[in-house]
């Protein structure tokens, strides 16, 4: 006689028995921080293992162990707020480690913060990280002000004066063998009442220690230092410090207070690095400044953006820089918007872009160009086959001028389209009647 044995579980299955390699992998999962055990599981036990893990885990213990998988996506899914996985070379390892020493260095307190803290995660992601996007640097503590007594009826206030304003990149950047991208800005986020101008600047002591970081990592490609009150000796500084850059392509130096010494050590720098692109907007260059960088321009052979937005370099700054593009032949993008420019530069311009055969994009918005400015550049435009974009809003061209430009431009963009696909060179096929 058969006897059924009815389980106190009525939901209990013999099927739900995990195996004995599930209960062993489980066990793997629970110990992985002390015993991290991976390389000698197949590859769908990787799989498993990497579905499991605990997200609190130590980067010290898996950036080394665990490879590119679902272990990182899921660190990346849910402790980031955003997730852009293309700006990290599809990566979510990299993104994860990225983010995680870049938060690091945002709460990283001078003074108060102990520099191992920093090397200790260096030293296990440091061939991972290749951009870095500080959003914000903390200053240090400062102590309360006392009052000291130098005889009896004479006081004095002695002011605290930390020996590092900001975090010290010198202990980062010589580790970080393979960065390429590094973008910083001196502010503090969400200071509240605490609010001192010092949270919003990077003073000459951070920039020596910054310009020295710099020197010392050769792979940057991109360096970004914007918001950050750079004034014309700290921009003499950094410059300095990357003349002989062997790599750097891209330099970002918007929204500072660089004025025309600063632009005259960029020019500098212009004639010795293999600058690509070159970012200076919304600075304090005026006139002096555009004839140097100008200067540059015409013996330059590398530079292929210039962007000079919201600066004061005027006509007798647009004419040097227009003239200098009469000898250039690698400029691809020109930025002159909100300069004070009238229709002088705008006539230098239209005779340049009669010559020059390789600007592709020019910005000359909110200038005043008028409509003698508007009738020069477009004689020029129907003369010239290369000019795709030409920005003249807000510049007091009349709208049947702009209209003219914008048909001008759009017959140069429909005949390289047709060039490209036919593999030749483009040949104007548009003219006014």
């Amino acid at each position: 006689m058969r006897r059924r044995i009815i389980a106190e579980d009525p939901d209990w299955s013999i099927t739900t028995v995990p195996s004995l390699s599930i209960l062993c992998l489980q066990i793997i999962v629970n110990n992985f921080e002390r015993n991290p055990i991976f390389e000698m599981l197949t590859a769908s036990q990787k799989e498993f293992l990497q579905e499991r893990l605990s997200l609190s885990l130590p980067v010290q213990v898996t950036a080394s162990v665990l490879p590119e998988g679902p272990y990182w996506r899921r660190c990346c899914q849910q402790k980031l707020a955003f997730c852009d996985v293309s700006v990290h070379g599809h990566s979510w390892k990299r993104m994860f480690l990225e983010k995680h020493l870049e938060n690091i260095i945002e709460l990283f307190i001078p003074n108060v913060t102990d520099p191992q803290t920093v090397l200790d995660v260096v030293s296990v992601c440091e061939k991972y990280v290749k951009r870095l996007d500080i959003s914000q640097l903390l200053v240090p503590v400062v102590e309360p002000q006392k009052k000291s007594k130098e005889n009896d009826h004479d006081f004095h206030w002695k002011r605290y004066v930390p020996p590092m304003d900001h975090f010290d990149f010198n202990i980062l950047l010589q580790r970080l063998t393979n960065l390429e991208e590094l973008h910083l800005v001196y502010r503090i986020k969400q200071c509240g009442m605490n609010f001192a101008w010092n949270m919003f600047e990077m003073t000459y002591r951070d920039c020596e220690t910054l310009a020295k970081a710099l020197q010392s990592c050769k792979t940057l490609k991109l360096f970004r230092l914007h918001q950050s009150h750079m004034d014309d000796r700290k921009c003499q500084l950094l410059v300095k410090h990357l003349m002989d850059h062997p790599s750097l392509e891209e330099l970002d130096f918007c929204h500072n207070k660089i004025g025309d010494v600063g632009a005259r050590a960029i020019s500098k720098l212009l004639t010795r690095n293999k600058l690509q692109t070159l970012n200076l907007c919304n600075n304090l260059i005026s006139c002096q400044g555009a004839r140097a960088i100008a200067l540059a321009l015409s013996k330059n052979c590398t530079l292929e953006s210039l962007n000079l937005l919201l600066n004061m370099i005027k006509d007798e700054g647009g004419q040097a820089i227009a003239e200098a593009l009469l000898n250039n032949t690698t400029l691809h993008n020109l930025n002159l918007g909100g300069n004070y420019l009238t229709s002088v530069t705008a006539e230098a311009v239209s005779k340049m872009l009669t010559e020059n055969t390789t600007l592709q994009s020019i910005n000359l918005s909110c200038n005043q160009l008028c409509e003698v400015g508007g009738e020069a550049l477009v004689a020029a435009l129907s003369q010239n086959s290369t000019i795709k974009e030409c920005d003249v809003h807000l510049t007091q061209v009349d709208d049947q001028r702009s209209f003219l430009i914008n048909k001008l431009l759009w017959a140069n963009q429909m005949s390289q389209l047709k060039a490209q696909r036919k593999g030749g060179a483009p040949k104007k096929t548009f003219a006014l009647n």
